[in-house]
C-alpha cells in the first residue's frame, strides 16, 4: 500500500501497516518525516497524545518513525503525489519528480495538505531577520523581548511555552476573546505575558533586523511602540489539496470526506487525519491515529479478503516470557 503524508497519522498507519503484513511506501513533499509536527512545532510540547502528560514534537515523531521503521518502509521524501490511474486490481500514483508507483491502495494521511503561512500585512516588503514563522527551542529567546501575534491555539501556546524564557513576551491578537483552549487561556492570563486584544500590528522596525513594533488599538486607534526582537506571526496556515483535488475525491472545506471505513468513495482510496471530515469529526491527533488504524484494517481486508478486519490485540503478538 501506498500511504500519501509523513505526519503522525501517516507513521502510526506505516506501522500498523506493518503489523497486518502489508507492504508499504511512504511519500511526503516535505524532505522530513513528521509532517506539520515536525516543520512548524518541533519544540512546542504537546498535550493531548494518550499515555503521554506532555512531549514534545520532535520526541513524538522519532518514537513515531522508530515504530514505522519496523514496517520497513520504501520511503520517499522530498515528492509529492500528483495523479492516479486506476487498474482493475491496483492503482498507480505519478508523483511530482516524475515517480510511478503501483499499489494495492492509497492512504491519504496529509494533514492540511500543502500549507503556507498566513501573512501579515505589517510585513509586506519585509526581508530582514526576527520573523520566526518557526519557532525553536524556548531557551534559545532567553533575555529576548518577543511579539507574538495571533489568538488560536499556536499562537497561545508559544505565549505560554516562552513566558519562562524570554525576557519579555506580548501577544497581540486582533480581537477581544482568543480562540484557544480555555486551559491554555487560564494559564496564559495568570503568566507575566502582556496580551494586547483589540489590537494589531501597524508597523515592524528594523531595516536588516527587526528591533521594534507599532502596536494600532484597534477601537481607540492609538499607537504604542513595543521593544521586540523576535515577531512570532502565529496566524494559522492556507492549506491547500493540491493535485489531490483532481483525482475525484469528494472534497469539502480542504478536506476529504469519507464512510466509516475511511473510504473516500473513489476505489482504493482512503484517509485519515486532519485531512478528513465527517458528522461529528474531532481535530485531535489521537482521533487520527484511530483512524489510521481504522483505514489499515479495512485496507487489509480489501486487499486480503479472506483476512479478518480486526487483527487481534498486538499485546498477543508479543513473546511470552519463559520462566523458570
Amino acid at each position: 500500500m501506498l500511504i500519501v503524508g509523513a505526519g503522525p497519522a501517516g507513521l502510526f498507519a506505516c506501522y500498523y501497516a506493518g503489523m497486518r503484513g502489508l507492504r508499504v511506501t511512504v511519500l511526503d513533499s516535505l524532505p522530513h518525516l513528521g509532517g506539520q509536527v515536525a516543520a512548524l512545532y518541533p519544540d512546542k510540547e504537546i498535550l493531548d497524545v494518550a499515555g503521554h502528560p506532555a512531549i514534545r514534537g520532535r520526541d513524538l515523531v522519532a518514537r513515531l518513525t522508530e515504530q514505522a521503521s519496523t514496517a520497513e518502509p520504501i520511503v520517499l521524501l522530498g515528492d509529492g503525489a500528483a495523479e492516479i490511474g486506476h487498474q482493475p486490481d491496483a492503482v498507480t500514483v505519478s508523483t511530482t519528480a516524475g515517480h510511478e508507483i503501483r499499489a494495492g491502495a492509497v492512504l491519504l494521511t496529509a494533514g492540511i495538505g500543502r500549507f503556507t503561512p498566513r501573512p501579515l500585512p505589517a510585513l509586506t516588503g519585509y526581508t530582514g531577520e526576527g520573523v520566526h514563522h518557526v519557532v525553536a527551542a524556548p531557551h534559545t529567546y532567553a533575555g529576548r523581548d518577543v511579539v507574538v501575534v495571533g489568538g488560536g491555539d499556536s499562537a497561545v501556546d508559544w505565549a505560554n511555552a516562552l513566558a519562562p524564557h524570554a525576557r519579555r513576551v506580548t501577544l497581540v491578537h486582533r480581537r477581544q476573546r482568543l480562540r484557544a483552549h480555555e486551559h491554555s487561556v487560564a494559564r496564559l492570563t495568570a503568566s507575566p505575558v502582556r496580551i494586547l486584544t483589540d489590537s494589531e500590528i501597524a508597523e515592524v522596525h528594523g531595516e536588516h533586523a527587526v528591533y521594534a513594533v507599532t502596536i494600532r488599538d484597534c477601537e481607540t486607534r492609538s499607537l504604542e511602540r513595543v521593544d521586540a526582537d523576535v515577531l512570532i506571526p502565529a496566524l494559522g496556515h492556507v492549506a491547500s489539496l493540491g493535485p489531490l483535488t483532481r483525482w475525484g475525491l469528494r472534497v469539502d472545506k480542504q478536506q476529504i470526506e469519507v464512510d466509516t471505513d475511511m473510504s473516500t468513495g473513489v476505489d482504493r482510496v482512503y484517509a485519515a487525519g486532519d485531512v478528513t471530515t465527517y458528522r461529528g469529526k474531532v481535530r485531535l491527533m489521537a482521533v487520527g491515529f484511530g483512524e489510521a488504524a481504522t483505514a489499515v484494517n479495512n485496507i487489509a481486508v480489501r486487499l486480503r479478503p479472506d483476512e479478518d478486519l480486526f487483527p487481534g490485540h498486538s499485546s498477543d503478538r508479543a513473546p511470552v516470557p519463559i520462566v523458570g
